[in-house]
């Protein structure tokens, strides 16, 4: 039987595994999207000793192999009684890992903001939470959409890294269907593929996102 009629045969483990990633991929992004905005603003508004404990979170969390903090959810937690799936164990690992470096890129973009901005909402009345929602926030997210996109195209690929827990993903798919009968070069270039799709899907999302805010006039705002 030829090797591609193999993988023809299997591609139902393939759209399983394309869709675990994708799912792990989409609900990761925008979970960690939400957590690096809600550090972000922690450290903006957060007391001392506050911002200090998310500063050394966040430099734990960006010292820390991705692979590792995947393996402390799923084999670690359990001997102190903590207990998870994999798939669950991998979606808070890619929120956890992944929140934190969105908070640095914010943070990043924020130091170079005017800091007139906030002055004149402050003069103008605005509340702290009104300060950042209306005017910090989107001035940081205009400016870091080529960040944004990398970081995602960065969590797609820290994806691959949870079939080691166990979590049936694009690259578990592949790595099944060589092991089973003996075609690596076959399995892993449609494991490449499949990555491709969603990497280049969201390079057209960035650049289409890009261009809109740059023809606003918002990526200097």
């Amino acid at each position: 039987m030829a090797e591609w009629e193999i993988i023809w045969q299997q591609r139902d483990i393939f759209i399983s595994g394309f869709g675990n990633t994708f799912v792990l991929f989409f609900a990761g992004s925008i979970a960690s999207f939400i957590l690096g905005v809600s550090l972000l603003y922690t450290l903006e508004n957060g007391s001392k000793g506050v911002k200090s404990s998310v500063i050394l979170i966040i430099n734990m969390m960006r010292t820390l192999p991705f692979l590792i903090l995947a393996y402390l959810l799923y084999y670690g937690l359990p001997q102190i009684g903590i207990r998870m799936d994999a798939f669950t164990a991998g979606l808070i690992s890619l929120c956890l890992y992944h929140g934190t470096y969105f908070c640095e890129i914010f943070r990043g973009i924020r130091k170079g903001l005017d800091s007139g901005l906030t002055e004149a909402a402050q003069a103008c009345g605005f509340s702290r939470f009104k300060t950042f929602t209306r005017i910090i926030m989107p001035n940081v997210l205009f400016r870091s959409v080529p960040l944004i996109a990398n970081q995602l195209i960065i969590c797609l690929k820290d994806t691959a890294f949870l079939c080691i827990i166990t979590v049936g993903e694009i690259t578990a798919a592949a790595n099944s269907i060589q092991s089973t009968y003996f075609i690596p070069l076959n399995a892993f270039i449609v494991a490449i593929v499949l990555y491709w799709i969603i990497s280049i899907a969201i390079e057209q999302v960035s650049k289409i996102t890009l261009n809109k805010v740059q023809d606003r006039g918002l990526s200097h705002a």
